[in-house]
């Protein structure tokens, strides 16, 4: 693709690498066959050829209005066409870029600015958002209907946290939200590393990973939440911790992400990179481990859904499927696996009928094949997918 980029976007210090993307796409259009958007919409620029175009615009000073604000909104960041395309466009990069670029020329609605200002200054912030999840269980018949569903009944997992310690350490990541949503998650996680003599380490004041800010334009709030896990992970990591692990497919994602994310950074790129290096999904660590025999009868029927941030974002596949398979489920083929769910953060949210089209399509994939139980890699997906399903879903630690 031929570009002509303005002065302005070229003296950036990504101009170059905007440039870069934009010529390595060569319009084939493969891309739009995996866009769940275009899918469901069947707007060109409700894809990523289309969106790319957009954005190509953008950067060459071109007209942007809200039209242009509202087909980038609409994107889940699944990075599906990623996958599938040929020419390796880092389509998902270049729309991040994109979108905060076009929130500093298109205003936003009084309703739009006050429902993200809202997300942005609760969701991220363990306490806060703890809180408002505590009062919506407990005034859980106030919620409007189409709420009701998305907020899950927390089962309870009384296990204390390891406390021996082993020459083998991993930061274990805990997130924002998921200590609300899901806490056993991790609880089982440190129990199962503490019997394969690895001691998983927390951090009291770790942060946001910074996805959310990211994805929502405000780069400037995610920024300052990577250079906080920097500079809290920092001293593990020149101890000489074997990983960082994550067990929300989401947040390890955007971890992977922070070298690209902090590049132009002078005093923090060496950091992030090197952290993004040793950033890993569970499964990857847990793949080549003697794990112990699942606690459930052999051949228990699973369906298993692929995230996007984990399939896509990450590149891992066949990791946690290999390792159920190795315990004695049966893992049934799911059609469509590699499609979204419709979950991607807070896109439910803001995305409402696309993403419940989307979900509604997912969830008829996975439970075609009658399963036991819907497991996934991502605390997102597993309350989204809860909230229509009529098998039970977990995370996939749960079956270990």
């Amino acid at each position: 693709m031929q570009t002509k980029l303005t002065p302005l976007i070229q003296k950036r210090p990504d101009g170059a690498e905007i440039d870069s993307i934009l010529r390595s796409c060569v319009h084939c259009g493969f891309c739009n066959a995996t866009c769940p958007t275009y899918s469901v919409l069947g707007d060109e620029l409700d894809g990523p050829r289309g969106r790319i175009y957009l954005l190509k615009q953008l950067f060459e000073g071109g007209r942007v209005t809200q039209a242009t604000q509202l087909h980038l909104d609409r994107c889940l960041t699944c990075r599906a066409c990623e996958t599938t395309c040929p020419s390796g466009v880092r389509y998902g990069r270049l729309l991040d870029i994109g979108r905060g670029e076009v929130e500093r020329q298109v205003p936003r609605s009084m309703r739009s600015k006050g429902v993200r200002f809202l997300m942005l200054n609760i969701l991220p912030y363990r306490w806060r958002f703890k809180v408002l999840f505590s009062m919506a269980q407990r005034l859980k018949f106030l919620v409007p209907r189409f709420l009701r569903k998305k907020i899950p009944v927390v089962s309870s997992y009384s296990e204390p946290w390891p406390t021996f310690t082993h020459k083998r350490q991993v930061l274990l990541l805990e997130g924002c939200v998921q200590p609300s949503l899901a806490p056993a998650i991790n609880l089982k996680v440190a129990t199962l590393l503490d019997q394969l003599a690895i001691t998983p380490l927390k951090i009291k004041h770790e942060g946001c990973c910074g996805a959310l800010s990211q994805h929502l334009a405000a780069h400037r709030q995610s920024t300052d939440f990577i250079k906080r896990n920097i500079d809290q992970w920092w001293p593990y990591v020149e101890a000489g911790i074997e990983a960082i692990v994550s067990t929300a497919s989401g947040c390890g994602v955007m971890v992977k992400d922070y070298g690209e994310l902090m590049q132009y950074d002078v005093h923090y790129a060496e950091k992030a990179r090197r952290i993004a290096a040793l950033t890993c999904d569970i499964s990857e660590l847990l793949l080549t481990e003697p794990l112990p025999r699942s606690r459930f009868e052999q051949g228990v029927t699973v369906a298993f859904h692929n995230p996007c941030t984990l399939q896509h974002g990450q590149k891992v596949v066949n990791a946690v499927e290999t390792i159920l398979q190795r315990q004695g489920y049966q893992l049934l083929t799911v059609e469509g696996g590699q499609d979204c769910c419709g979950s991607a953060g807070v896109y439910s949210f803001l995305q409402g009928d696309i993403s419940e089209r989307l979900l509604a399509d997912k969830i008829f994939s996975l439970e075609q094949g009658k399963p036991a139980v819907i497991v996934t890699a991502n605390v997102g997906c597993q309350t989204h997918l809860q909230s229509a399903s009529t098998v039970p879903v977990t995370h996939w630690i749960d079956l270990l």
